[in-house]
């Protein structure tokens, strides 16, 4: 199945029910510190919400709940990948995107045939802090070069006016964070990028 080009990324099932019906049909749930049953609950809700849209949902960071629950997607993080099951999550018929920095983790995560690779942060982003400085373009050019038909998610500082050139560069998907969760007008935003991205 081909992957939508928009991924935007939201930390709770609300911004799901405001987000899908506009057109989503990918999105990425990544939450943060809440307690196991929250989780689950959340994962759950999103999961029916992505199905009733017609929309993939990628749960982020939980392996076994994204298992427990029947879900299709899961992305890891660099971190994540020392921890995670790869055998258990391939057996249970996940598909899996990695986060990717630098060379080193580029090769490691190649060696897993992922099913995305993201790379990050493209420009400089506010989100989280990281040790890794800007990419650049360039760097996406490089990349989609290395990791060929697999598809290249370019993540960091992402807004709709730099949708074009990260395209140009290389790039299949591109993901949006803060650029909507922080915009005054959410929804508006999101109708923007599905109009720069279909």
């Amino acid at each position: 199945m081909t992957l939508d080009r928009f991924y935007p990324i939201f930390d709770h099932s609300d911004w799901l029910r405001r987000m899908l019906p506009l057109g989503v049909k990918l999105v990425q749930l990544r939450i943060k510190d809440q307690p196991p049953e929250a989780v689950r609950e959340e994962i759950a809700l999103s999961r029916d919400l992505c199905r009733a849209h017609g929309a993939v949902l990628v749960v982020n960071d939980y392996w076994q709940e994204a298992i427990e629950l029947g879900c299709d997607w899961l992305h890891l993080g660099q971190e994540d990948l020392d921890s995670a099951d790869l055998a258990a999550i391939r057996r249970a018929g996940l598909k899996l995107g990695v986060s990717t920095h630098d060379d080193e983790e580029l090769e490691r995560v190649l060696a897993l045939a992922p099913d995305y690779v993201a790379l990050g942060p493209v420009y400089p982003t506010i989100l989280k802090k990281m040790k890794w400085h800007q990419q650049g373009l360039p760097r996406v050019t490089e990349w989609k070069a290395r990791v060929g038909a697999v598809p290249l998610v370019a993540i960091g500082g992402m807004s709709v006016e730099r949708a074009g050139g990260v395209f140009a560069a290389g790039a299949d998907i591109v993901s949006a964070v803060t650029d909507i969760t922080l915009n005054a007008d959410p929804e508006a935003r999101v109708r923007e990028w599905l109009e720069a991205t279909r």
